[in-house]
């Protein structure tokens, strides 16, 4: 008898596993059966997929047999991990079991916290999929980045892993944040090609795609939803019921009352506030540009979103706003990525250098009494140094205080001790204040890497460090800080990219003051019309590589040289190592003293934030 209860038990578990899914949508089965965690969510219990109506949609299309791919271009706030790749994990997971791919950028930090911190909360607190896995870590074949469960598994990886894309075949790839990735997994190609591989075997793969988006002609998410059915959340007017799209045109708001944001419908002309409107959401439907394609693509921003208020939205865009009037448009970037869902338009930067060159003035003194702090920014070169030295005031407003260069042999220390005279100069203010160089940064790069690491390794102590740049806007301005060299000295990865493009915003501020450039015309300053035609002697264009589109800076034209804007871009990385921030932030102007003087600066080596 106990056998016979055996084998029925068996039987009942392998039929269980082989019977095809109930005819259960996939927002019906979160309704049903989705339980959200106290540790993830502000409000834990039971989900309802009403309380975010536009993820009905997109949920739905995700379980749809008939379609392959779905793409969602979106705002970040607006439960996409939760929506579009949770909530299809616990469903094949319960009724229609597969093996599972979720991809993030990269493994650490992104695909461990996802797998602690989402996944396993999940699996926890949500009945029907609680005995599916056994989650003890590292035993049996359960581990934080590949869960087993009966017919299935889950495994999490990074986009930057090629051993992790190609270990084993799966039917479902839920691919998040895909603007984050590597444009190649080491080198073995664009992860998700390599992905995609892993699911030719079925014919009922199922591929979803989400990402909040970056910069046009470059993004990824772009580039898939322009391929897909192009389905943008529409909403009906309160007054004459119109169905539109939610623009950011049409929000109408006075800076000194924020409490009174309305909405103006383009059908009907009529202001509408932010709660009848939002009464309106639940009749809010997809409405797709191109109906016939088989990808299905949708895009909403996080107007639409009843997690966020329209206030929170508007008061980011006037902080965002105010900084790209200093020259500083990375706020109002990351506003129309992580609000608007859309992606940025790189303008393509080109300064004519007799527009700077004509806005010259004279200086009163050496340093002009806007000046808080100094830095220098060194271009090796094989028969000479160029020094830039640059004076830092509030917001960001810059002098040129001297260009110099040093002709010589960079074997022998001539060349170096006529640096050092220059870094170690003390620089009168027009106040009568002296100011020393509080950071310099040095180009490792080219013949004489030794010779500078061995320059900067003795002046460690000044605050003068040896920095190689990188090309790629996917790397930080600011890295991290190696002594793997055979100087053993601090060596600091810059993106060279990045801080061109921000000194290049700043010399496109017209009007004295936040982020304005000033030069002097002072003829011993150095400022003449060749320092002008190197310092904007590159513009950044759209390139393609091997199919992959990206950002580069190149020359205007060969007969320019680039040491001038090489110059002031190690200057302006020096402030940032410097911690100028919190100096032009927070100090008050007549204190002069070098930060290599203060104490704790030593932590360089662990990169600055």
């Amino acid at each position: 008898m106990k056998m016979k209860a055996e084998t029925y038990s068996l039987f009942k578990r392998v039929f269980d596993v082989l019977k095809p899914p109930p005819d259960m949508s996939l927002a019906d089965w979160a309704d049903e059966y989705r339980i959200l965690s106290k540790k993830t969510s502000a409000e834990p219990g039971r989900w309802k997929t009403s309380k975010a109506p536009y993820q009905r949609e997109i949920m739905n299309a995700i379980s749809d047999i008939s379609v392959q791919k779905v793409v969602v271009m979106s705002a970040a706030q607006i439960g996409k991990t939760d929506g579009f790749i949770l909530n299809p994990i616990g469903y094949f997971m319960h009724y229609d079991p597969s093996p599972i791919l979720v991809m993030q950028p990269n493994i650490k930090p992104l695909g461990e916290s996802f797998s602690k911190d989402r996944l396993t909360p999940m699996l926890r607190d949500t009945p029907v999929l609680r005995d599916k896995v056994d989650d003890k870590l590292r035993t049996g074949t359960n581990t934080i980045l590949h869960k087993e469960f009966p017919g299935g598994h889950i495994t999490i990886v990074g986009a930057n892993s090629p051993s992790g894309l190609r270990s084993r075949p799966i039917r479902i790839l839920l691919a998040d944040e895909i603007d984050g990735y590597p444009a190649s997994a080491g080198n073995d190609g664009d992860p998700l090609l390599l992905a995609d591989k892993r699911l030719t075997t079925f014919w009922n793969k199922k591929i979803v795609l989400i990402s909040t988006p970056t910069i046009k002609g470059t993004s990824r998410i772009e580039l898939e939803f322009e391929k897909s059915t192009q389905e943008v959340w529409h909403v009906p007017c309160p007054a004459c019921g119109e169905y539109q799209e939610l623009l950011w045109a049409n929000v109408i708001f006075k800076k000194e009352n924020l409490n009174e944001i309305e909405y103006l419908c383009e059908k009907c002309g009529v202001l509408s506030g932010e709660v009848d409107w939002k009464e309106k959401y639940t009749s809010g439907k997809f409405i797709p540009r191109f109906p016939g394609r088989k990808t299905r693509g949708f895009f909403l921003n996080s107007l639409a979103s009843l997690f966020v208020e329209w206030r929170e939205i508007v008061e980011k865009f006037l902080v965002a706003n105010e900084e790209k009037k200093k020259g500083n448009i990375a706020l109002l970037k990351a506003w129309t990525n992580i609000e608007m869902g859309q992606t940025w338009e790189e303008e393509g930067e080109e300064i004519e250098p007799d527009s700077i060159y004509k806005r010259r003035e004279k200086y009163n003194a050496e340093v002009p009494a806007g000046v808080i702090c100094l830095t220098a920014g060194v271009d090796t070169q094989d028969d000479r140094l160029e020094v830039e030295v640059v004076g830092w005031g509030e917001d960001f407003e810059s002098w040129g205080i001297k260009y110099q260069v040093f002709y010589g042999d960079l074997k022998k220390e001539d060349v170096w001790n006529r640096l050092s005279k220059l870094l170690d100069k003390t620089f009168a203010r027009e106040d009568g204040a002296k100011l020393r160089i509080v950071c310099a940064c040095i180009d490792s790069g080219g013949h004489f890497t030794n010779e500078v690491y061995k320059f900067c390794k003795k002046r460690f102590s000044l605050n003068t460090f040896a920095i190689k740049g990188f090309g790629g806007f996917s790397i930080p301005y600011i890295g991290n800080a190696s002594t793997s060299n055979r100087a053993k000295t601090h060596l600091i990865k810059l993106g060279v990219d990045i801080g061109k493009h921000q000194l290049y915003q700043r010399l496109a501020v017209e009007n004295a003051g936040a982020g304005y450039c000033h030069f002097p015309e002072n003829s011993d300053c150095g400022y003449d019309e060749d320092y002008f035609k190197g310092l904007t002697s590159e513009k950044m264009v759209l390139t393609y590589k091997k199919g992959i589109a990206s950002y580069v800076w190149k020359k205007k034209t060969s007969g320019y040289r680039n040491e001038p804007l090489d110059c002031r871009n190690y200057a302006q990385a020096a402030l940032e190592i410097a911690g100028g921030i919190l100096i032009l932030k927070k100090s008050d102007k007549k204190e002069t003293a070098p930060l290599a003087k203060k104490k704790g600066r030593r932590t360089i080596s662990k990169g600055v934030d």
